[in-house]
Protein backbone atom coordinates (compact mmCIF):
# COMPACT_ATOMS: atom_id res chain seq x y z
CA UNK A 1 0.00 0.00 0.00
CA UNK A 2 1.13 3.40 -0.84
CA UNK A 3 0.11 6.08 1.42
CA UNK A 4 -1.22 9.55 -0.39
CA UNK A 5 1.43 12.64 0.22
CA UNK A 6 -0.03 15.81 1.52
CA UNK A 7 0.18 18.39 -0.73
CA UNK A 8 2.06 21.37 0.44
CA UNK A 9 0.19 24.91 -0.62
CA UNK A 10 2.61 28.28 -0.24
CA UNK A 11 0.38 30.75 -1.11
CA UNK A 12 1.95 34.57 -1.03
CA UNK A 13 -0.16 37.66 -1.65
CA UNK A 14 0.22 39.44 -5.07
CA UNK A 15 1.91 42.82 -3.57
CA UNK A 16 3.78 41.64 -1.03
CA UNK A 17 7.04 42.32 -1.28
CA UNK A 18 9.14 41.11 2.13
CA UNK A 19 10.67 38.57 3.33
CA UNK A 20 8.89 35.04 4.75
CA UNK A 21 5.61 34.70 4.97
CA UNK A 22 3.29 37.93 6.26
CA UNK A 23 1.60 35.59 8.08
CA UNK A 24 3.86 34.40 10.16
CA UNK A 25 3.06 34.31 14.05
CA UNK A 26 5.83 35.66 15.79
CA UNK A 27 6.59 37.64 18.84
CA UNK A 28 7.83 41.31 19.51
CA UNK A 29 10.90 39.96 21.51
CA UNK A 30 11.39 36.36 20.17
CA UNK A 31 14.84 38.00 18.89
CA UNK A 32 16.49 39.30 22.42
CA UNK A 33 15.14 36.42 24.86
CA UNK A 34 16.77 33.01 25.22
CA UNK A 35 13.69 30.89 27.20
CA UNK A 36 12.02 31.01 23.60
CA UNK A 37 12.08 27.05 23.27
CA UNK A 38 13.69 26.25 26.69
CA UNK A 39 14.51 22.52 27.88
CA UNK A 40 11.78 20.66 28.72
CA UNK A 41 11.39 20.11 33.08
CA UNK A 42 10.84 22.28 35.91
CA UNK A 43 14.36 22.27 37.15
CA UNK A 44 15.59 23.27 33.52
CA UNK A 45 12.71 25.95 32.86
CA UNK A 46 13.74 27.41 36.34
CA UNK A 47 17.47 27.56 35.60
CA UNK A 48 16.88 28.75 32.25
CA UNK A 49 14.31 32.26 33.58
CA UNK A 50 16.67 33.00 36.69
CA UNK A 51 19.61 32.97 34.03
CA UNK A 52 17.42 35.48 31.76
CA UNK A 53 16.89 37.37 35.32
CA UNK A 54 20.66 37.40 36.48
CA UNK A 55 21.90 38.81 32.89
CA UNK A 56 19.60 40.98 32.64
CA UNK A 57 21.59 45.02 31.99
CA UNK A 58 18.73 46.99 32.70
CA UNK A 59 18.96 48.20 36.45
CA UNK A 60 15.94 50.18 36.20
CA UNK A 61 13.86 46.62 36.00
CA UNK A 62 15.69 44.61 39.00
CA UNK A 63 15.03 47.86 40.90
CA UNK A 64 11.15 48.33 39.48
CA UNK A 65 10.72 44.99 40.88
CA UNK A 66 12.09 45.21 44.52
CA UNK A 67 9.99 48.18 44.95
CA UNK A 68 6.78 46.07 43.84
CA UNK A 69 8.00 43.01 46.03
CA UNK A 70 8.50 45.07 49.37
CA UNK A 71 5.48 47.10 48.99
CA UNK A 72 3.41 43.36 48.21
CA UNK A 73 4.93 42.59 51.31
CA UNK A 74 4.25 45.49 53.44
CA UNK A 75 0.50 45.35 52.17
CA UNK A 76 0.80 41.30 53.59
CA UNK A 77 1.75 42.67 57.12
CA UNK A 78 -0.69 45.14 57.20
CA UNK A 79 -3.42 42.21 55.92
CA UNK A 80 -2.20 39.61 58.46
CA UNK A 81 -2.39 42.61 61.36
CA UNK A 82 1.59 42.59 61.92
CA UNK A 83 2.47 45.21 64.60
CA UNK A 84 5.17 47.61 62.17
CA UNK A 85 5.74 50.04 64.98
CA UNK A 86 8.86 47.73 66.06
CA UNK A 87 10.23 48.85 62.49
CA UNK A 88 10.00 52.85 63.71
CA UNK A 89 11.73 54.53 66.90
CA UNK A 90 10.10 55.16 69.70
CA UNK A 91 9.90 58.80 70.51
Amino acid sequence: MKLKKNRKYNYKPRYYKGEGSPYELKHKFDDYRKTINPPKGIKNKWNAAVDEYQNNRDEKVNKRVFIIAGILILLFLILIGFDLSIFFPKS
